[in-house]
């Protein structure tokens, strides 16, 4: 190392009292320290469970749902064999956890995968104490329920309570979970309209609300998109409703509660009196009174509570889209119920968005994916603060936002010379002239440019989801001398194709993000969707950059709400690749994940085992199709799609005998063009199948603003044709659509008839659909070639 390095090193440990002097060097292999060993055996098995009311196979660890805590005390030497005993590969992630690259667990990054039938030895010191957790980072298998909690007690004691009680907190679904990450990318309402957060027409009328769903709909988005999937049970340590009658008056009783769902935020609520929040992510924080809070996916928080008097009380969470509850009561007695949430209401938020001026709709796949801009992207999109309504904000605010705007300002011109670098060019040098302690009072309302006042008309949707209220128990500041690299990560996501990336880059089109050690790397986190993400980096612990500027709180997952911002930094201080992602599993696997690499020399035990693997399972080819058996026609619709390119196969046959076929290759240029070509088959002659004419074609799909499909092409007998398409839900499960197509011939190669200089040829349909399930509706339609019917549509 340099004698440089050396010197930043020093002033490093010095100046960052808020560590522990192991936890800022670099992890290490083996028991070097020569520390008591604690060990461990977890077999992860399929098994058949009953979690919401229907057997279904499950992933178990140690034959549970969730699996064992494993308890260890900070210091000690952790040794976990981990069986497979399935006939597909595993892993386990040690979420959270400071440890020695090889055995974080990421398949084909830093670990090999355990395959069938074998058993992988990990270990690491225990340089951390707190509340964690681990899951597979196998494909979604965390949804199947390979995931449990990790309890590490500090060597001596830093709270006042009695009892420890880990509450693991959890989403379930009946469903292959690869079958919903398919059943997401075909575009469908039905989650939605199952768990009764659909907004359709009649509601969106009835509340005034139409001019907000054109604006919705010019950006082509259906509506408020909250939560992704329908899920018929959340769990509390595997259970909807779970007894802790073992906890007796007067006890106080530190609750470690661990968000590990697949993709579920909570509201979480307590009955009785107030409690008191120690901890976030393992780090104790300065301990607030809190009761409402939200916890966001594979976040951790631990409150201290106190069994009540002949009474018990209720721990309850809700869904954030308010779709289902669980609850834990502790004690015995009558129940001190917890607080109900309300649940979300999706079209006031239309409203206020649509007030606020919004620019939503940010492409979640670049035309150019080697040269991303993502200053521009941020300066295109999102919260545009010169089009927001300022009234109520009173001088000092007005004072902060333009103070954060100069920041911003000056900061894209400082990185317009790095502008050109490839992928992820958002990372630059910091100029040292601005010191840590001026970009800490701009940073800090950069989180949302002042989003979270009150006094903004609109905001007071987004007031509840900043850290603001966790504060360090000592400083987390970095020593100014250390040199800075900002980078800013777009949060993109495209709902119709369930496309989700970062710059609008996803994972198996990008680089990985550059980061040096000894060096502070500062991330801004602009949301540009109308999703939560909780952003988590392995291997490292992040400042979240808060009111609380040099007491900023550490974490190591951090939630990023709807189209605001989130500042972290850390401290470089490790080797090797990291993993970095949304945590939402299928955000995730659909792209919005990177590589963070400090560009050290891959492990030589990783060799067998390609990056490329981890990768492409963020870009396999999903195929689904539909079914219409009618009484005057039968269409068949089958696609095959993958992030870029897209197979389908179409075909459409009246009982008149009329037929038409057609199989395309499409390739997307971004989120809403695409270029295609194929071949075209039709019957020449009308009710006659004596006679079938087969074309070439060719042309671009577009989809347009206010959601048509709109396809222009040119066929082989260089006839030109336009068609558009349309579906929009009207009422709860009830949905009109239409389309419409124009196809003109001037005769450029198949002559017309005497006297005829052009010729044209229209269709058009128009109908209704009732959905009765995820698989099975109702439909009628008219058209135009063969008449009007009815019959059922099939989705599979």
């Amino acid at each position: 190392m340099k004698m440089k390095n050396y010197i930043l090193l020093l002033i490093v440990l010095i100046g960052m009292t808020a560590r522990a002097q192991r936890e800022l060097e670099a992890s290490v292999e083996g028991n070097v320290n020569e520390l008591p060993v604690r060990e461990y055996h977890l077999t992860i098995n399929q098994e058949k469970v009953n979690k919401a009311g229907k057997e279904v196979m499950g992933m178990t660890v140690n034959g549970g749902i969730p699996g064992p805590t494993l308890e260890f005390t900070e210091g000690e030497y952790a040794v976990i064999y981990v069986e497979n005993k399935m006939d597909v590969e595993t892993s386990i992630h040690w979420h959270g956890m400071l440890l020695p690259n090889y055995f974080d667990g990421v398949p084909y990054l830093t670990t090999p995968p355990i395959k069938p039938g074998t058993t992988f030895k990990y270990e690491f010191e225990i340089k951390q104490n707190g509340t964690y957790w681990y899951h597979s980072h196998t494909m979604l298998q965390e949804q199947s329920g390979v995931f449990g909690s990790l309890l590490i007690n500090p060597k001596e004691k830093e709270l006042e309570y009695d009892k420890d009680l880990v509450l693991v907190l959890s989403d379930w679904t009946n469903e292959k979970p690869k079958d919903v990450l398919r059943f997401l990318k075909r575009g469908t309402e039905w989650y939605n309209i199952k768990k009764g957060t659909a907004t359709p027409l009649n509601q969106v009328i009835k509340r005034g609300a139409f001019g907000a769903q054109l604006d919705f709909w010019r950006q082509r988005m259906e509506g408020a998109d909250i939560a992704d999937i329908y899920y018929p049970a959340f769990l509390i340590n595997g259970e909807e409703k779970i007894e802790y009658p073992e906890f007796k008056p007067g006890e106080k009783v530190r609750l470690r509660i661990i968000d590990g769902s697949a993709s579920t935020s909570f509201w979480m609520t307590f009955g009785g009196e107030t409690p008191t929040l120690v901890s976030a992510d393992g780090k104790n924080v300065v301990p607030v009174k809190r009761n409402k809070t939200f916890i966001g996916v594979a976040e951790t928080y631990d409150f201290i509570v106190e069994i009540p008097e002949d009474r018990k009380l209720e721990f309850k969470i809700m869904a954030q889209d308010g779709s289902g509850t669980a609850s834990a009561f502790l004690g015995r007695g009558e129940v001190l119920p917890a607080p109900e949430v309300a649940r979300p209401d999706k079209i006031g938020m239309m409203q206020k968005m649509a007030k606020m001026k919004m620019k939503m709709g940010a492409p979640a796949l670049q035309s150019r994916p080697n040269h991303p801009e993502p200053y521009e992207l941020k300066e295109k999109w999102g919260m545009q603060m010169d089009d927001m309504n300022m009234e109520g904000m009173n001088h000092s605010e007005m004072q902060m936002e333009n103070e954060t705007k100069k920041m911003q300002t000056n900061d894209s011109k400082m990185n317009h010379s790095t502008m050109q670098m490839a992928k992820d060019s958002s990372m630059k040098k910091m100029d040292h002239s601005m010191n840590h302690s001026n970009m800490k009072k701009e940073n800090e309302p950069m989180r949302m440019a002042g989003m979270e006042k009150e006094g903004m008309k609109g905001m007071d949707m987004f007031s509840e989801y900043n850290y603001d209220y966790l504060k360090a128990t000592e400083k987390t500041d970095f020593n100014d001398s250390i040199p800075v690299r900002n980078v800013l990560l777009n949060l993109t996501g495209n709902m119709n194709r369930y496309i989700w990336s970062l710059n609008g880059v996803p994972l198996s089109e990008a680089d990985k993000i550059k980061i040096e050690g000894d060096e502070v790397t500062r991330i801004t986190f602009n949301n540009l969707t109308m999703m939560h993400h909780p952003m988590h980096l392995h291997g490292h612990f992040f400042r979240v950059i808060n009111k609380n500027g040099e007491y900023s709180p550490l974490k190591h997952t951090v939630n990023v709400p709807p189209m605001q911002e989130v500042t972290i930094e850390f401290y470089g201080n490790e080797y090797g690749d990291w993993f970095f992602h949304c945590h939402i599993l299928y955000h995730m696997d659909a792209g919005m994940a990177r590589i963070v690499s400090y560009d050290t020399q891959r492990n030589e035990r990783m060799k067998p085992f390609p990056v490329s693997n981890l990768i492409r399972e963020t870009n396999k080819f999903y195929t689904w199709g539909m079914l219409d058996a009618a009484s005057h026609m039968t269409e068949l619709n089958v696609v095959s799609s993958n992030i870029r390119n897209q197979f389908t196969a179409l075909a459409e046959y009246g009982w008149n005998e009329n037929l038409e076929a057609e199989f395309s290759y499409e390739y997307y240029i971004n989120d809403w063009v695409r270029l295609f070509g194929g071949i075209n088959v039709e019957n020449e002659m009308e009710n006659s199948m004596d006679e079938l004419s087969t074309t070439a074609i060719g042309g671009i799909r577009y989809f347009t603003p206010y959601m048509f499909q709109m396809d222009v092409r040119l066929d082989s007998k260089l006839r030109p044709q336009i068609s558009l398409a349309r579906e929009i839900m009207i009422f709860p499960r009830l949905a009109v659509f239409g389309e419409y197509e124009f196809q003109a011939d001037f005769g450029w190669v198949d002559e017309l008839e005497p006297g005829k200089d052009f010729e044209n040829e229209q269709t058009w349909s128009a109908g209704l659909e009732y959905f009765l399930s995820k698989n099975f509706s109702l439909m009628g339609s008219y058209d135009n070639r063969f008449g009007a019917g009815g019959g059922l549509s099939l989705r599979f």
